[in-house]
């Protein structure tokens, strides 16, 4: 397992717009995974799934709630996926977690237990 690190969260206003990055500890290890997928827990709430993505950029998912206000990407020669987060509301508080499997997880990408590597999360506050 690779650990993720997760970065761009922080504080913002209603309507604010975020980027997240999702990127491997470990660079040097070459480990170039095949889906990415970004979840999120606000507070006294479950884990909920936001988005995710194949290696190809062919296949995305979106939470339904989310779509048009969040993009998923990658740059693979950077080893890095994105969440770029638009038009935030006080409900997308949360900690927003990277997730990674090297196999391609098709109909199963809502599936948390098949993300073998996780990032420790990064907290999204939006104030009202």
């Amino acid at each position: 397992q690779v650990p993720l690190v997760e970065s761009g969260g922080g504080s913002v206003q209603a309507g604010d717009s975020l980027r997240l990055s999702c990127t491997p500890s470990t660079q040097s290890s070459g480990q170039i995974f095949e889906s990415y997928a970004w979840f999120r827990q606000g507070p006294r709430e479950e884990q909920e799934f936001v988005a995710a993505i194949d290696k190809s950029s062919v296949t995305i998912y979106y939470a339904p709630s989310l779509k048009g206000r969040f993009t998923v990407s990658r740059d693979n020669s950077k080893n890095t996926v994105f969440l770029q987060m638009d038009s935030l509301k006080p409900e997308d508080s949360a900690v927003y977690y990277c997730a990674a499997s090297t196999f391609y997880l098709g109909s199963y990408y809502l599936d948390r237990a098949r993300y073998t590597d996780w990032g420790q999360g990064t907290q999204v506050t939006v104030a009202s």
